[in-house]
């Protein structure tokens, strides 16, 4: 585990973007609506390998601490370093954050896999994968409901209305596989979509039994309202999951080959600081709007930059197992290896 002083932060952007994740909870149905600022790109600079084809590109991501590496890239300058002005801006969810990929609004965006794929097979745009982020970790990606309510299990959740950010990504998708592992079945559940600020909140008041959440609004959950964990979806069958990363355009990467390496160098040394608690710990108290104390108790996901097929290769394979793919797809071919870039 590398190990790195804490990095000087710049407040102005961290604050914004915890007030955009928190009113990204208005967004979940309004996938289609811009974030972005579509401001022209600067001049072209020097990065680490020459001169990159596009300098200013937009990177949109779903709220979550999946992307703290992103910010700690942008902090500590290595996207300066790498010649990459960099935009940041948040999305209501993978899915909207892929429409803007797809749209035009953004360059390159983080996303759960699943609507990746889903767009790629789907012949909705050629999509290729440029890093990883994260896998889930213990305790990371669970199910909550109401304290001393009716749901107290992930076996009491047929018939049940069960909050998910959104259809056909990550999200149902283990939600489904964590009630098929205990035989239960997934098909009589019905799924409410919500931005995850907003499912703690929805599962104290009653308007749904259970939701799904990932960190850090698993710990505020807890401790704004009151929520009870009742299952995490991430173990047994799918114990360290690939969760989310990051995409772009078939046509984007082609263009620009030395722009994507140059991010994707900045990244992978941004993913080996993330590894230092000390380091993510006052990034994720600025992306995610909280204090110190809530930082520490924060149950960390597995960071990674790198791509392995193997691994993620889980991801279409878990989809083909329930439906969201109709046949087999090889992950390796959307895979952008930094020594052919």
């Amino acid at each position: 585990m590398l190990r790195h002083g804490t990095p000087t932060r710049k407040k102005s952007r961290p604050r914004r973007l915890a007030a955009a994740v928190m009113a990204a909870g208005l967004l979940a149905t309004t996938s289609g609506c811009g974030l972005l600022s579509g401001e022209e790109d600067a001049p072209e600079s020097q990065g680490g390998n020459g001169s990159v084809e596009k300098s200013t590109i937009t990177v949109a991501h779903l709220p979550s601490i999946d992307v703290a590496p992103l910010y700690i890239a942008q902090e500590k300058g290595y996207f300066k370093e790498e010649g990459l002005n960099v935009k940041i801006e948040v999305a209501a969810s993978g899915q909207a954050a892929t429409q803007k990929m797809i749209g035009g609004d953004a360059d390159i965006v983080q996303s759960s896999y699943v609507p990746f794929l889903l767009a790629h097979t789907a012949g909705t745009a050629e999509l290729k994968i440029v890093a990883d982020a994260v896998s889930a970790a213990p305790d990371t990606f669970v199910l909550v409901a109401k304290k001393d309510g009716e749901v107290k299990s992930i076996e009491d959740l047929e018939g049940k209305r069960v909050a998910v950010s959104a259809l056909k990504t990550i999200s149902d998708t283990l939600v489904m596989s964590a009630m098929k592992a205990k035989g239960l079945d997934h098909n009589n559940v019905e799924f409410v979509t919500m931005s995850f600020p907003d499912i703690s909140s929805a599962v104290a008041k009653g308007r749904v039994d259970a939701g799904l959440v990932l960190e850090p609004f698993l710990t505020i959950g807890a401790e704004k309202h009151g929520v009870t964990p009742i299952g995490d979806v991430a173990a047994g069958p799918t114990k360290d999951f690939p969760l989310a990363g990051y995409g772009s355009l078939a046509e984007f990467v082609e263009q620009n080959p030395k722009t994507v390496a140059a991010f994707q160098r900045a990244m992978e040394r941004a993913t080996q600081d993330a590894q230092d608690r000390e380091v993510i710990e006052p990034v994720i108290q600025d992306t995610a709007g909280i204090d110190a104390t809530t930082a520490a108790l924060v149950n960390l996901p597995n960071f990674h930059s790198s791509l392995d097929a193997s691994r993620l290769q889980r991801v279409p394979d878990l989809m083909v197992e329930f439906g969201l793919l109709k046949k087999k797809f090889d992950v390796e071919s959307l895979l952008v290896s930094p020594s052919t870039t």
